[in-house]
């Protein structure tokens, strides 16, 4: 079973002024940006968990 990922939680999915919008910050190639907007993109290889208390944890 793939894991499904969400871009609402993904560290490169930022707001974008230009676009008033979010977008992925990643550049994805022809066939990945395909995919993505298919809804067909489910396992991201960028895919990274936003967490803003990582580097509370490490100083700890």
């Amino acid at each position: 079973m793939k894991k499904v990922t969400n871009c609402e939680t993904c560290s490169h999915y930022v707001y974008d002024d230009e676009w008033d919008c979010y977008c992925c910050a990643v550049n994805l190639d022809e066939d990945e940006m395909y995919r993505f907007m298919s809804g067909s993109f489910y396992q991201c290889p960028y895919y990274q968990l936003y967490d803003e208390y990582a580097i509370v944890r490490k100083q700890n």
